[in-house]
């Protein structure tokens, strides 16, 4: 979901520029992780990095198809007209955090990672009974706005598209949750020449501008390369 708006921007590029027709399916990383390790029909997979990486391991990806395409930072919301803690600081966020009615977040990677930095504050039990974890494909900002959620984290690239909402910021500094996301060939593709086509060219430097504008930033070794 954290690809979304800015495959369908690139991916309508594509289309313009290479003839080819492309239909883009985002659904939740759990869900699309578990569709192609089961072998339904898709040409291309874009997940988090490591989750390629698990889908070659299954052999569901073409091991030599992995195309680093974007790097994604977790942002907190909450909703407009809502107080607004102040998370410049690990310590700042961690009160906000011990201070808030209820949180939100994913059940991707950034969840994950969430969870992990709860446990090593020593706060996990703490806020279990205030922790929302949103189903695959629903949006944490759309709790946010709902109010449903008090304090939400989620990919910036999901939250900056959102009404009802005000993006506090980054993670502090010292505490950052990027995710690198990656694109790869499902093994049963039927069109494997134009998948990795339209993956080598989401990937272009040409589009490092695209990417920023949707809250995400080049893959680092694309911006390093220039490629």
């Amino acid at each position: 979901m954290a690809t979304r708006a800015v495959l369908a921007e690139l991916t309508a590029v594509f289309e313009q520029r290479s003839g080819c027709t492309v239909a883009v399916e985002s659904v939740g990383g759990v869900d699309a992780f578990l569709r192609v390790q089961g072998g339904e029909a898709f040409d291309f997979v874009v997940l988090a990095s490591d989750a390629i990486d698990r889908l070659v391991a299954a052999r569901a990806v073409a091991g030599d198809s992995k195309v680093d395409l974007a790097c994604s930072g977790v942002a907190v919301a909450v909703r407009v007209g809502a107080l607004r803690p102040q998370i410049g600081t690990e310590d700042a966020l961690k009160q906000a955090v011990l201070a808030a009615r209820s949180i939100g977040y994913s059940t991707g990677p950034s969840g994950v990672a969430l969870a992990r930095l709860f446990e090593r504050w020593g706060i996990a039990g703490q806020v279990a009974g205030r922790v929302v974890e949103a189903k695959p494909g629903v949006p944490v900002g759309s709790l946010v706005a709902r109010g449903e959620v008090e304090l939400g984290f989620q990919q910036l690239s999901e939250l900056i598209h959102l009404e009802g909402i005000v993006v506090l910021g980054p993670m502090p500094d010292a505490i950052p949750i990027i995710t690198t996301f990656s694109g790869g060939v499902c093994v049963g593709s039927t069109n494997s020449p134009a998948a990795r086509g339209l993956l080598d060219f989401v990937a272009r430097a040409e589009f490092n501008a695209v990417k920023r504008r949707h809250g995400m930033a080049p893959a680092r070794a694309n911006e390093e390369h220039g490629t």
